[in-house]
């Protein structure tokens, strides 16, 4: 039996969600919701499935087992705590939220109601990723050293302007890192482990009209005792592949966009041959750098595909709302270290007071 899914919000990001389900066996798009009732239809209209008139009345239908919601950042939580209660599965686009007190509100009503809950971040479900990942589960990077996250993309004052939540606390909670950056920033913590501390720098250097930052920078200790960096930019013309880069004292490795882009070992092994000759053929696309809409949706439908799995098979998704969390927390960390100027300590006792500005 299919599982059937609703989609609340209806801007740019649901058609990546749209494209996706459709690829993806054993679910289907059952129907939307967007309070700006025209724009819903227009989204109904052109991917088959029902407009609903309320929320209320796409979370009564019984077609209905999960919702993805895409909503604007800051209104992530009424609606996955709304369906949650209704008793539907829930995936959220990233990030979970902006504050930690509303990401715990919808992880908390989740185990409440029992229901699986995922957070979107496809990064992880591509290959170079997985690579990555493996060779940090086999230890071939000796000992972990240094990680860094670069996100240096572009993104014009229009982009801004099209959307009155676009740069606002509010609704996107942040800016470069927090709308952008936050796949690298997922990436790095997922391969790194967790962040201990922060000593930050961010600015609003380049765009008008927003609140957030459209520059920053972070120098970070992880748990485990390696050091690493964040940069993170909107204003960078005209905008370059996002990269993460591994080091440790037995190898080293960088990840460009979502391609292995180095491959380096102390201790070679038969299956780098394929990866290392793949180096030589590979061909970056631009990704999200300067043109939001320019990115795929193949692994949004392997995550999808193993959020169905998980309703069915009755087992936390691979990116469950507590790793959705994570990145939230050491964005805001960065933050609050670059608003006091201090070192800031990870976990966050509570959430952070919001800058007035960079």
């Amino acid at each position: 039996m299919a599982i059937g899914f609703g989609i609340v919000g209806t801007g740019m990001i649901s058609h990546f969600h749209a494209r996706a389900l459709a690829e993806v066996r054993g679910a289907s798009l059952e129907g939307c919701f967007n309070r700006h009732a025209e724009r819903g239809a227009k989204f109904a209209a052109e991917t088959g499935c029902r407009s609903y008139a309320s929320l209320d009345e796409l979370l009564a239908d019984p077609r209905i087992q999960a919702v993805a919601v895409a909503t604007p950042s800051g209104a992530h939580m009424e609606p996955a705590v709304a369906a949650a209660r209704a008793g539907k599965h829930v995936i959220v686009e990233k990030p979970l939220e902006v504050t930690l007190r509303r990401c715990d509100r919808i992880i908390e009503a989740c185990a409440e109601a029992g229901v699986k809950l995922a957070t979107f971040f496809p990064s992880r479900f591509h290959a170079g990723a997985a690579l990555l990942r493996k060779a940090v589960d086999q230890r071939r990077f000796g000992k972990l050293t240094l990680g860094s996250a670069y996100v240096k993309w572009f993104r014009s004052q229009a982009y801004y302007d099209s959307g009155a939540w676009r740069g606002t606390w509010a609704l996107d909670g942040g800016g470069a890192l927090m709308n952008q950056a936050i796949h690298s920033v997922d990436l790095l913590t997922w391969l790194m482990g967790p962040v201990a501390e922060i000593q930050a720098r961010a600015a609003t250097l380049a765009h008008e009209r927003i609140e957030v930052e459209d520059v920053a920078t972070a120098a970070l200790r992880f748990a485990n005792g390696a050091l690493g960096s964040i940069e993170a930019t909107t204003a960078a013309y005209p905008g370059y592949l996002k990269r993460i880069e591994l080091h440790g004292s037995e190898g080293s490795a960088t990840l460009e966009e979502e391609a292995i882009a180095k491959w380096d070992f102390a201790r070679p092994r038969a299956s780098d041959a394929p990866i290392k000759a793949s180096l030589a053929e590979r061909q970056g696309g631009g990704g999200g750098a300067s043109d939001p809409r320019s990115i795929g949706h193949g692994a949004h439908a392997k995550q999808l595909a193993d959020f169905v799995a998980a309703i069915k098979q009755d087992r936390p998704p691979a990116i469950d709302g507590r790793e959705g969390r994570r990145s939230v927390e050491i964005i805001l960390g960065i933050y609050e270290s670059a608003r006091t100027g201090k070192c800031v300590k990870l976990p966050l006792a509570r959430d952070p007071v919001r800058p007035k500005g960079f």
